[in-house]
């Protein structure tokens, strides 16, 4: 059996990854999958341990993660990543700059827990009892935590309806990934690296989010000065979702621009 992640492949035009969050699968992509078909060639990956996606016998860490999903995406690809696929993405293009010609980060935080130096991320408590819930009652607190990232959008309702749908429509995730996942948002602190990207960077953010603060931006944007970033107003933690048009829209314009930065 193979432990490579299983990827769905899609669409013509240029290649784009698509990475998902926590908890999930790329079946998430499903509302914007069929826009962004029309001008890219789709390579929408399960990351170990979610959706269709085996997970090996090792520890379920970051660097585990990009190398797995780095093996399975074509050399300089544009690729987008989602939360904790940000985190993925982002340590792709650092480690394996071949892979990334353009970057997408949606919802992703350097560091997603709040420290004395870094202001804008989750208090660690909070995360620490998912941690923990998720050996008592690991669907309960999946949905739970779905629950959160939806929180204030404008689609909330429809949001949540459209996670809890998507969550275990291939079976039940790995409660290995569950655990590992969660572990690497509260461990992980990439901030100190930033400024090692060499590719063109897109930050996009949700008002609304409670997960990621939209207020992180501007602290980001002090370690790449280069980089762009987009606040959706009436969006949580899955943009994609609540502002599907706008967010296929400023895909489209950011993967398209030729090396000059002007669209083609």
């Amino acid at each position: 059996m193979s432990l490579k992640p299983y990827v769905f492949t899609s669409g013509k035009g240029p290649n784009l990854v698509l990475i998902h969050g926590w908890g999930l699968h790329g079946g998430i992509w499903e509302t914007v999958l069929p826009m962004l078909e029309e001008s890219f060639t789709i390579h929408n990956i399960d990351l170990p341990g979610f959706g269709r996606s085996p997970v090996h016998n090792g520890e379920y860490t970051l660097d585990y993660l990009v190398e797995a999903v780095a093996e399975v995406m074509p050399d300089d690809a544009n690729v987008i990543g989602w939360s904790l696929g940000g985190l993925v993405a982002t340590g792709i293009a650092l480690d394996i700059p071949k892979k990334v010609n353009r970057l997408i980060t949606v919802a992703s935080n350097p560091c997603f827990v709040a420290t004395d130096d870094w202001q804008y991320g989750m208090q660690a408590k909070i995360l620490e009892s998912f941690i923990d819930y998720l050996e008592e009652d690991y669907e309960t607190t999946l949905i739970r935590f779905l629950g959160i990232q939806t929180m204030g959008s404008a689609t909330q309702k429809e949001d949540i309806k459209k996670l809890k749908e998507a969550v275990f429509l291939h079976g039940q995730p790995s409660k290995k990934a569950l655990r590992g996942g969660l572990q690497i948002l509260h461990d992980m602190n990439l901030i100190g690296r930033l400024a090692q990207l060499t590719q063109p960077v897109l930050r996009m953010y949700g008002r609304l989010d409670s997960l990621v603060p939209a207020k992180v931006a501007d602290d980001v944007a002090g370690y790449l000065p280069e980089s762009q970033s987009i606040v959706y107003r009436k969006a949580a933690h899955a943009p994609f979702l609540s502002a599907s048009d706008d967010f296929v829209d400023d895909v489209k314009k950011f993967f398209t621009k030729d090396s000059a930065g002007d669209v083609q």
